[in-house]
């Protein structure tokens, strides 16, 4: 879908998220203006009777041309022109009416779309988010749905108003004459052959265009985000390069929609002369002979060079059209996402045992990064899983918590694949928090309200009491920008009364406690456990102090399991922790070297 030429892992991450093919927007057009109907048909209506209003100048001259030839006084040409009069005030206020219902009903369906795909966005697994890439998302949420708010609010009223002037007016051509519309209509030809020409380019042009800003959202977004990292390790001529290809692949897409405005647009101004130099050839003509007055002749002309205004209008929106369509393609396209697990689709678990039976996992058709794991982890368990960097506690901590599914074997809670279960059913049994953690703007109270809006206060205060977070002491201090700004720590007790309120059966910790600083790491881990005790805790650490709490500790090596048991079994036998431990007590030379990996353990 997207050009070689741009390369890199955005280009890659941006094919992640899929586009809606154009029955299905059409669809999703269909369904938005049901929802509303009743207010579409009002201004369906106000646009007819604006465009009817407008008919009347035109052919009320040509009354005033005839009625002057057959001798008519001015008594009858000034009644005609106040006839003009009001119908040009009439048309004034039906099409300011009309506009103002059209607003009104862009206004709401654009909220619904935004509606929806905050909705849809929430929806979707992390996993998805976090492959597809942030820039893809942020651009759909913001760039895309505005252009779709655009077209709803300016153009689409805009356009649906010119559409009915210009139906109405080839119709009253018609009416006056059909050799004359029909010359009318033939002229239009040139209009019809290059929107058709440039129809067929545009959506494709303006897909590409979209996905190019998508990626060069995502390199920005990457480089701002790794800023430090990049000057630490003198990256910054890879990041411009990528950066610089990014934008030329922008310029090129630009480019090409330009180019089909190029030819559309001077062809169109060509063709608006054509209709009415020929009404006005073959009028001459027709007069001559008889058929036709001169008012009808001055008539059709007239109306037809009426035309050119609404036809502009519609051309002049017609790039917007085609651009918000793309968008709108690229907005709706995340209904297609995958999602965690259709509701209902898994049965109930029977129980809170977790069960990892062979399970091999890999990251984008690479190389296993696990193989062939056994574990159960029984109910109210306090388990640390611990070991090397890189050896695989992550991933499995992922899988324990129904972010990914494994490759081959499984991964079951209460005899359910974890990944199987719809997202909300599952976060009521297992929850995944990391040392990530993002404070929202609002009061404090509204952070910990996300994960229970039904809680008192005194619950909240509970929560917070539980993590240590003494700096809370006012549930309505405002938290941001003109407010309290938490450091790392204290965003991160914030995620972690979250998880209190939440009340899962199963928590895996991943670093939770990173951001903190010794002391209060112990202090939080011990309130979290006296909080959660009877619950299940998984705990991935590199802290050894909190495998010393656990009851069992499990020990991963090169994506294996290599170690299970306690931590005075673990030490006594000697192994791969007992040199951690030691270690860690700065006595390395205390326990033997860390052994090669071997098979499995199966607890």
């Amino acid at each position: 879908m997207i050009a070689a030429a741009r390369g890199g892992e955005a280009a890659e991450a941006v094919d992640r998220l899929p586009v809606a093919r154009s029955a299905q927007v059409r669809r999703a057009w269909v369904r938005l203006v049901r929802m509303d109907g009743r207010a579409f048909a009002g201004v369906l209506a106000l646009n007819g009777l604006a465009a009817a209003a407008g008919l009347a100048a035109p052919w009320l001259l040509g009354r005033i041309v005839d009625e002057v030839r057959a001798g008519a006084g001015l008594a009858t040409v000034d009644r005609l022109a106040l006839a003009i009069l009001v119908c040009a005030l009439a048309q004034i206020v039906l099409s300011r009416y009309a506009g103002l219902a059209g607003h009104r009903f862009g206004e709401r369906t654009l909220a619904r779309i935004r509606e929806e795909f905050a909705d849809r966005a929430l929806a979707l697994p992390a996993t998805t988010v976090e492959r597809a890439g942030t820039g893809d998302l942020i651009t759909r949420g913001t760039t895309d749905v505005a252009a779709v708010g655009a077209t709803l609010r300016d153009a689409g009223p805009t356009m649906a108003i010119a559409a009915v002037q210009a139906t109405f007016v080839l119709a009253a051509v018609f009416v006056l004459s059909p050799l004359l519309g029909a010359c009318g209509v033939a002229g239009l030809a040139g209009i019809w052959f290059a929107t058709r020409w440039y129809l067929r380019r545009a959506v494709t042009a303006y897909l590409a265009e979209g996905r190019a800003n998508a990626a060069l959202a995502e390199e920005l977004a990457a480089t701002t985000s790794g800023a430090r990292t990049v000057a630490a390790l003198r990256l910054e001529h890879r990041r411009l390069s990528a950066c610089r290809r990014a934008i030329e692949e922008c310029r090129r897409t630009r480019v090409r929609t330009l180019f089909l405005r190029s030819v559309l647009f001077p062809v169109v101004d060509v063709s608006y002369a054509i209709p009415v130099a020929a009404v006005l050839l073959l009028g001459g003509v027709l007069m001559a002979q008889g058929t036709v007055t001169l008012g009808t002749v001055v008539a059709a002309a007239l109306y037809l060079r009426q035309l050119s205004a609404p036809l502009n209008t519609i051309l002049e929106n017609l790039e917007l059209l085609q651009s918000s369509s793309a968008s709108f393609a690229r907005v709706e396209g995340l209904a297609q996402a995958p999602r965690g697990g259709p509701a209902g689709a898994a049965p109930e678990p029977v129980d809170d045992r977790i069960e990892v039976r062979g399970a091999s996992y890999a990251y984008d058709a690479g190389p296993d990064v696990l193989h062939g794991v056994d574990l159960r982890v029984r109910p109210g368990e306090r388990l640390a899983i611990v070991g090397p960097s890189g050896a695989g506690k992550t991933t499995l901590g992922r899988l324990l918590a129904g972010m990914d599914a494994p490759r081959t074997g499984e991964v079951t809670v209460g005899g359910v694949p974890v990944a199987g279960l719809d997202p909300d059913r599952l976060r009521e049994r297992v929850m995944l928090v990391t040392q990530e953690h993002h404070v929202f703007l609002g009061t404090v109270r509204d952070n910990l309200a996300i994960a229970a809006p039904d809680a008192t206060d005194a619950q909240l205060r509970a929560a917070l009491d539980a993590v240590g977070a003494d700096w809370a002491v006012d549930l309505d201090t405002h938290l941001g920008p003109g407010g309290h700004r938490p450091d790392g720590a204290q965003a991160q007790q914030l995620a972690l009364a979250r998880v209190v309120l939440a009340d899962p059966h199963t928590l895996i910790l991943d670093e939770a406690t990173a951001l903190l600083d010794p002391r209060t790491a112990r202090h939080t881990e011990r309130a979290l456990a006296a909080v959660l005790a009877g619950r299940t805790v998984i705990a991935i650490a590199h802290r050894l102090q909190t495998a010393r709490d656990a009851d069992r500790v499990a020990v991963m090596r090169d994506g294996r399991l290599t170690e299970l048991g306690t931590h005075e079994e673990l030490v006594a036998a000697g192994g791969a922790y007992a040199a951690l431990w030691h270690s860690w007590h700065g006595d390395p030379t205390s326990g033997p070297p860390a052994p090669p990996p071997g098979p499995a353990v199966k607890s």
